[in-house]
């Protein structure tokens, strides 16, 4: 798994004027913390969590404190987002204990042509990160399904993967991705008429005639 080094100084928890002033001069404010120590709250300039956020790949953090003398691997955690801007606002970041497991959310990459796109399908992916278990040495960059024998109306579900050294931590039956029928095809139209075709009245004998003595 690829490392990038990340460069952060060291604040006190500060109220919320003191956290957007940090914002308004381009560093965004986060927390470090690990089993059995106490939370160090930090900021970093906020273009540094970029290559770390915009990516399709995972990676362990290394962090560096200003006058700390060793670095922390991490990983990041979680990252609050301004709903307006987008912007980055907050992120944890969780460091990483040799031989204990972490939760970590990794990039999910579909390899192949699946057989139903050649028959006029259309890939949905449902899920493009999955939440693992896994321990710290195991953490990939990614994970690669290959959907090359994904034929129409075919899925995938978490229940399906299979790699080894991590657990999946969402539920079994949720579809990751599936070939669905191109909208306005004549199959799809088919079976939009048969789902939304409302049951035939059953036919009542004799009705309108009258009763035979």
């Amino acid at each position: 798994m690829s490392e990038i080094v990340l460069k952060a100084w060291k604040r006190e928890p500060g109220t919320k004027g003191d956290l957007n002033k940090l914002r308004r001069e381009s560093y965004v404010p986060g927390v470090y913390y690990s089993k059995g120590n106490e939370a160090i709250s930090i900021y970093t300039v906020n273009t540094s969590l970029f290559p770390l956020v915009y990516t399709a790949e995972t990676h362990v953090v290394i962090l560096e404190i200003e006058g700390e003398k060793e670095s922390q691997r991490c990983v990041i955690k979680d990252l609050q987002f301004d709903p307006v801007t987008e912007k980055i606002v907050h992120f944890d970041l969780l460091g990483l204990t040799k031989g204990e497991v972490v939760q970590i959310s990794v990039p999910l990459v579909l390899t192949g042509q699946s057989i139903g796109v050649k028959k006029g399908g259309v890939v949905q992916q449902a899920v493009h990160k999955v939440d693992v278990e896994c321990l710290p040495r195991h953490i990939p960059d990614h994970l690669e399904i290959d959907i090359t024998d994904l034929d129409l109306k075919d899925s995938i579900h978490i229940k399906d993967l299979e790699f080894e050294n991590m657990k999946f931590m969402q539920e079994d039956e949720v579809v990751v991705v599936s070939v669905i029928l191109p909208r306005g095809s004549e199959e799809d139209e088919v079976e939009a008429d048969e789902e939304g075709e409302e049951p035939a009245e059953p036919e009542v004998i004799g009705k309108g005639k009258e009763k035979e003595e």
